[in-house]
């Protein structure tokens, strides 16, 4: 394969361009074996339908691949009950997958998983080698990458990402540790706007967001039910989940397309579109 070969099948540069290429792995095995935030606390005692989170699954699949999106799959493994959560054990900046490193156990060795398939399709990438850090703590902007300092991803990752990629400016984003992950809290919409949980946040790193964004604040309810996890596929269209109707009115009303689709059994596992895919070709 040649480098411009490669370039042609690996590159973001950003959250909200056209999706062009994007790994699932389907929820087979979806399980909460260890509470990772409020919305599994909530759902802890509920069994999981997992006939119905795959055919749920299967939906945002196919509407995906409607909107001519190539959906490369993870075959799915018992071992690993999050491994729904693709954008967690990777993440692409420029022309250069990156694998993470996992913080938790019951998490560790998905990335072997994301190795074999990219290896499989002959896709390069960049293997995280120093503390950890997580997919859905990162977010692309240009040539400046925001990384969630979380429970998930250390400053030591973070600064390792530094040398590895001396072209960005990687902004560290501190924001309270029981939300997870930045998506969770923040998401980038476009060029000028952003999705975001105010709470979450000290007030510093909000005044420095709001310089960069118009911030689209997302109310305590709505961040329950994963409100800024939404999935950006170009020309101001987002999957949303249709339990969100603020988030999703304020959208349409910035003038987004909004396509509702029920991911309701896979979100009482803590993730939601933006935590299901792992976008590798953007354009």
């Amino acid at each position: 394969m040649t480098l411009k070969d490669e370039h042609e099948n690996v590159f973001c540069n950003n959250e909200y361009g056209v999706l062009k290429k994007v790994i699932l792995c389907e929820p087979k095995y979806m399980a909460i074996r260890e509470i990772i935030n409020e919305t599994q606390k909530y759902y802890n005692e509920q069994e999981i339908n997992h006939q119905l989170a795959v055919k749920q699954h299967s939906q945002f699949i196919d509407s995906l691949r409607q909107c001519g999106v190539d959906v490369l799959l993870i075959p799915a493994q018992k071992t690993y009950p999050e491994q729904v959560f693709t954008r967690d054990i990777g993440f692409t900046i420029g022309d250069q997958v990156c694998v993470s490193r996992m913080a938790r156990r019951v998490r560790q060795g998905e990335e072997i998983e994301l190795k074999n398939r990219l290896s499989h399709h002959q896709l390069p990438y960049l293997d995280i080698r120093e503390g950890m850090i997580e997919g859905g703590d990162v977010m692309i902007a240009g040539t400046t990458v925001y990384v969630g300092v979380s429970s998930r991803t250390n400053l030591q990752a973070i600064y390792y990402l530094e040398e590895a990629l001396p072209e960005y400016r990687i902004v560290p984003i501190p924001f309270q540790d029981k939300y997870l992950h930045l998506d969770c809290v923040f998401n980038i919409l476009s060029e000028g706007e952003a999705l975001f949980f105010p709470q979450a946040f000290e007030e510093d790193t909000i005044v420095m967001l709001n310089e960069k964004f118009k911030l689209i604040e997302v109310s305590e309810k709505e961040q329950f039910t994963l409100g800024t996890n939404v999935l950006s596929i170009g020309n101001k269209q987002v999957f949303s989940l249709p339990v969100n109707q603020k988030v999703n009115q304020r959208l349409r009303n910035e003038g987004y397309s909004v396509m509702e689709i029920d991911l309701s059994e896979i979100i009482k596992s803590g993730g939601s579109f933006r935590c299901c895919t792992l976008p590798i070709l953007r354009r």
